[in-house]
């Protein structure tokens, strides 16, 4: 079974990166299966499937090919664009045959109970079935602690604004952080403190004076694939988060929204380190299928979760979505399809990181280092004008996003840097795209090497 779906991912992943044109025959089924180490019988049902999903066709007596795609498809596939902006999933890879089933699947599983207003919680067959999945990844909980929402960002609203124990009022952030939460945190004008987090991760001594103060409501904290760094956390420093948490009775609110984007063994949040119920975690569903989707998972320790429900937004959230996501989930469509996006991703990040290698060392860039998820950091000297390189590289039709968008207003520890993402960006144009940001650093700073 696994041999099969591996087999299904890396071809889909070569189809869709265009390794395999359209019109291309595909290798004989004996070919594959001495290329893959694996039975014909197994090359011939991971075939059938892409055949099914309408992404190969057969002709007899003469094999496999790649069908045609449409010509808008097309038109976009070789857009001369080179998006380092978007953090949303390649639309060349959403899933949308197998959620289409889902949806119909749904349908004709719990009829009435979709048009129904449902459990305010969160349908409870799609709870259930989250706590296997997020034992996965060492999240133990029970389904009456997991609350469905209108995806992360509606959680993050609700704890902003619900009371904690011990009515503290301020809100602990790194910087730089997820920029629409600090923007949410500036507008309601709530009480908000900086922590700066580099590559290597963030002064505990620093993190244990703000919890001693006694101001502290939460720390927000992306513990893995951080936005915009792109790094993770040491498996020390999530150990000391988690402790200095319940030494200083402050609460954690951990989101792995980009926990499904990597394989890195041994990972466990900063959940797996709570032994006094202080953290909160947040699960997003949209970096794997399509941000449409708008579902996500909360985890609150017990004595939270009567008054997060009680802010909560009564029917934010569809139940035709939450039936066809659990449906999604149950099936193994959905780890299928998380190792589907993880290996494409992994490819592009990997060219990203070799096109880096061949400029570092000049005084130009300096990429932060960091594996798995969709970005990188990339420092600029001092002189740079990052609007004007930013603005430059526009007109190339090269789009990034600037670092000053990740930093609190009045936040004066900085750097300058722009992020680039590798979620939309094709994989014949990362060096291109790599080259032309050197280039109008180059013309920035005036150096000529």
């Amino acid at each position: 079974m696994r041999k099969y779906l591996s087999i299904l991912s890396d071809m889909e992943s070569k189809i869709s990166e265009g390794q395999y044109r359209p019109g291309q025959k595909l290798p004989s089924v004996r070919s594959a299966a001495l290329t893959y180490g694996c039975s014909v019988s197994t090359v011939l049902r991971a075939y059938a499937e892409l055949e099914k999903r309408h992404a190969i066709y057969s002709v007899s007596q003469s094999g496999y090919y790649v069908v045609d795609r449409p010509k808008a498809e097309e038109d976009a596939s070789v857009s001369t664009m080179i998006d380092f902006s978007s953090a949303s999933p390649d639309v060349n890879v959403f899933p949308y045959l197998d959620f289409q089933h889902c949806l119909n699947k749904a349908i004709d599983t719990y009829k009435y109970e979709l048009f129904t207003y449902g459990d305010p919680q969160g349908m409870e067959k799609l709870r259930h079935t989250l706590v296997s999945h997020l034992a996965g990844a060492q999240v133990f909980t029970a389904a009456e602690r997991i609350v469905i929402t209108a995806g992360a960002q509606q959680a993050l609203e609700i704890l902003t604004k619900m009371p904690f124990p011990g009515g503290h009022s301020a809100i602990l952030v790194e910087q730089p952080s997820y920029n629409n939460y600090l923007q949410l945190l500036e507008s309601e004008g709530v009480p908000v403190i900086g922590l700066t987090r580099t590559a290597a991760g963030i002064d505990l001594q620093a993190l244990e004076g703000h919890f001693r103060s006694g101001h502290i409501k939460f720390f927000y904290t992306m513990s893995r694939y951080h936005n915009p760094l792109g790094t993770t956390y040491s498996a020390e420093q999530r150990k000391a988060i988690a402790n200095l948490a319940a030494k200083y009775n402050v609460y954690i609110v951990e989101d792995d929204y980009m926990a499904d984007l990597g394989e890195e063994r041994g990972y466990d949040p900063i959940y797996a380190y709570n032994r006094t119920s202080h953290v909160v975690y947040l699960k997003s569903f949209s970096k794997i299928i399509f941000p449409g989707l708008r579902l996500g998972a909360v985890v609150l320790p017990e004595h939270l979760l009567q008054t997060f429900k009680a802010h909560s937004s009564y029917g934010d959230t569809s139940l035709l979505s939450q039936a066809a996501l659990e449906i999604y989930i149950s099936s193994g469509m959905y780890e299928r399809h998380k190792q589907k996006i993880y290996s494409q991703y992994e490819v592009r990040m990997q060219s990203l990181n070799a096109a880096v290698q061949r400029y570092e060392g000049t005084g130009l860039i300096e990429a932060v280092p960091g594996g798995g998820g969709i970005y990188k950091l990339f420092k600029l000297p001092q002189t740079v004008n990052l609007e004007r390189l930013i603005r430059r590289l526009q007109e190339r039709n090269i789009h990034v996003v600037s670092g000053k968008l990740f930093y609190l207003s009045d936040y004066l520890i900085r750097e300058k840097f722009i992020r680039i993402s590798i979620s939309r960006a094709r994989l014949d144009q990362i060096e291109e795209g790599v080259r032309a940001i050197v280039e109008e650093v180059k013309r920035e700073v005036g150096n000529s090497w």
